[in-house]
């Protein structure tokens, strides 16, 4: 049941812009803050700032007006090109900014586009950018999803819990023209695997296990289709390199063959999703897809997937979480250890769903 804030905000707000984080599962764990935002101010139009490579997932979120490319990479500065950006904002007469980067120049363009309030936390050199400013507690909100979410606030408002979950359209019609384009079929039961993960090879469950798993699932009577980006291609060859050969024509390997909106419409037609921590894991949850997440040198105690029905595994070894991207001791005992077995006994539970396609609109 939502209530209403402790201390509600005296402004109403018509129109907002959110600058949107940089990675796909950060920017899924940001959508609570979205439901947050249209609870305290109805009717409110959100646009989205986003990189280009995430705008198409944010189109896919119920609460955004529209979706703003902003055209820049991990770490531009580009002041000319942010300077542009701003003054074409600015023509939206914005009433307010969450900025959810604490970075300095994720904060530059509202500031440059004259929008008055700017929401965010307290960070890098930048308190004349922004002028609503919150104070993180990281023991009071463990959850970057908690984080974000306490941005719709007032400053000192404690948080509302539970949080809203994660949720993203499907397009039907998008859907059939990839599975025409690349000739697949949801008549067998569909195993979506994501054995990548964008950070680093620390998060990554080892490809001779993903392989095995996939043996197994293929023998059940399933097909296993490996979601990714390009980048991921290396990988889900060498998952499919250590899959019985018996097996591996029904492997599929979709690296780099999808855009992002494909690969979200495609995996809700998932029965079952096994995923590293990373953005695809969490589209597997907002698309409520029975998940199972595999953490190692992450924490699900920070970025868990925001569906109470995923099963987590992760066996917190002692170096475990270390947020690295590669392992420094080379052991990667925190992946290698999570073991095929076990990853199988937790799809057990849900083996029932893999009966036949799942249609999930």
């Amino acid at each position: 049941m939502t209530t209403e804030p402790r201390h509600p905000d005296p402004m109403v707000l018509r129109r907002a812009l959110v600058v949107m984080p940089s990675w796909i599962g950060d920017t899924l764990l940001a959508q609570p803050l979205l439901a947050r935002i249209h609870a305290r101010h109805p009717g409110i139009a959100l646009d989205a700032l986003a990189p280009d490579w995430t705008a198409p997932l944010i189109e896919r979120m119920p609460e955004i007006a529209s979706v703003i490319p902003s055209g820049l990479g991990h770490g531009d500065l580009r002041l000319g090109h942010r300077y542009r950006l701003a003054r074409s904002i600015a023509r939206a007469d914005h009433d307010a900014a969450w900025v959810l980067p604490n970075s300095f120049k994720s904060a530059l363009i509202p500031w440059l586009a004259g929008i008055g309030l700017r929401i965010g936390f307290t960070g890098e050199s930048r308190l004349g950018l922004i002028n609503r400013r919150h104070r993180l507690d990281a023991d009071l909100l463990p959850l970057m999803a908690e984080r974000y979410a306490q941005l719709a606030e007032m400053p000192g408002t404690p948080l509302e819990r539970p949080l809203p979950t994660t949720r993203l359209r499907v397009d039907t019609a998008t859907r059939q023209a990839a599975l025409t384009r690349l000739g697949l079929s949801s008549e067998r039961a569909v195993v979506a695997i994501c054995p990548g993960a964008e950070y680093g090879p620390a998060k990554r469950w080892p490809p001779e296990h993903f392989g095995a798993l996939a043996s197994r699932l293929v023998a059940q009577g399933a097909q296993v289709w490996i979601f990714g980006s390009a980048r991921d291609q290396p990988i889900a060859q060498a998952v499919i390199a250590a899959t019985d050969p018996a097996r591996r024509a029904s492997l599929l390997d979709l690296c780099g063959h999808t855009r992002l909106g494909e690969a979200i419409d495609l995996m809700s037609l998932a029965s079952v999703v096994v995923a590293n921590d990373s953005g695809l894991m969490h589209v597997a949850a907002a698309l409520r897809r029975p998940l199972v997440a595999l953490y190692g040198s992450s924490s699900p105690q920070h970025t868990p997937p925001l569906d109470a029905q995923a099963h987590l595994i992760w066996h917190a070894i002692e170096c475990s979480p270390c947020y690295a991207r590669t392992c420094a001791p080379g052991h990667f005992r925190c992946m290698r250890e999570i073991t095929v077995d076990e990853v199988e006994r937790s799809l057990g539970a849900r083996h029932h769903r893999m009966a036949g396609p799942s249609h999930q609109d």
